[in-house]
């Protein structure tokens, strides 16, 4: 079997009293576009977390592209983190730095550009993303829609091997989502990327998706294609995905689980 450039092997992870993962399996091989689904606080974005090394299991073992990272330490973990992009819920960008300087930061801080270099660059990615000519604006004088492609500008610039999205259409008009669900396939067959992706969004989840994956009570308890997670005979996954009010999951939420 080929080496997958993701792998998380019964990983658990709690804070406090609260356990969110509880023994999370999940394989990703290269150039695939894996969606986790899941309810809210289920550990999709904790997952994510584990995969660019901001958090570590209590248990079980994290490996990215054969090494294994559980535990690596903090000094050696750039060396990690700049082969991964992430783009943000709420595209997180700084309110104090013009466009570009938001796209080639991470760059310059980590000495894969020069300072004079970094316009260019910037320029090369507002593009991809069709935002040319908008790298003086200041990221107030933009509209939700260009601030999440400026953050894909800016997840894309160091080139990246993986790419992380977390919630990428949320709070955006359909219209816009799906600008966004275009944006995400067409660098992810660009670049030959992988990508994991966290969405509540099915629509686009069906869209972009290889393979969506189900979390649940701390678990991976689904794992498909878009047509067969959205016509699943699962209890669970067919309520998450169809959005039902009664089903097991709001059953266990009552109970406590």
């Amino acid at each position: 079997m080929a080496r997958a450039m993701i792998e998380l092997i019964d990983v658990h992870k709690s804070f406090g009293s609260q356990q969110v993962l509880r023994g999370a399996d999940l394989r990703i091989e290269k150039g695939e576009s894996v969606v986790i689904i899941g309810g809210s606080g289920s550990g999709k974005s904790v997952t994510l977390k584990h995969i660019c090394g901001l958090l570590w299991p209590d248990k079980g073992k994290v490996i990215f592209d054969g090494e294994d990272i559980t535990w690596t330490p903090e000094l050696k973990m750039p060396r990690h983190r700049v082969r991964i992009g992430m783009l943000f819920q709420n595209a997180a960008l700084f309110d104090s730095l013009p466009v570009w300087e938001n796209i080639t930061f991470g760059m310059i801080e980590h000495g894969m550009c020069a300072p004079a270099e970094a316009l260019d660059i910037a320029r090369e990615k507002l593009a991809m993303v069709g935002l040319e000519g908008s790298e003086f604006k200041m990221p107030a004088e933009l509209s939700g829609g260009m601030r999440k492609r400026v953050a894909l500008a800016r997840a894309i610039a160091m080139n990246p091997e993986v790419i992380l999205y977390d919630e990428p259409t949320t709070g955006l008009d359909p219209i816009m989502s799906d600008v966004i669900n275009e944006l995400i396939i067409e660098t992810n067959e660009k670049l030959g990327v992988t990508s994991v992706s966290v969405t509540h969004d099915m629509k686009s989840a069906a869209k972009i998706a290889d393979r969506i994956v189900m979390l649940y009570e701390g678990r991976f308890i689904a794992d498909g294609s878009p047509d067969e997670i959205m016509n699943s005979d699962d209890p669970v996954v067919r309520q998450f995905v169809r959005g039902e009010a009664r089903g097991p999951i709001t059953d266990g939420r009552k109970a406590g689980r």
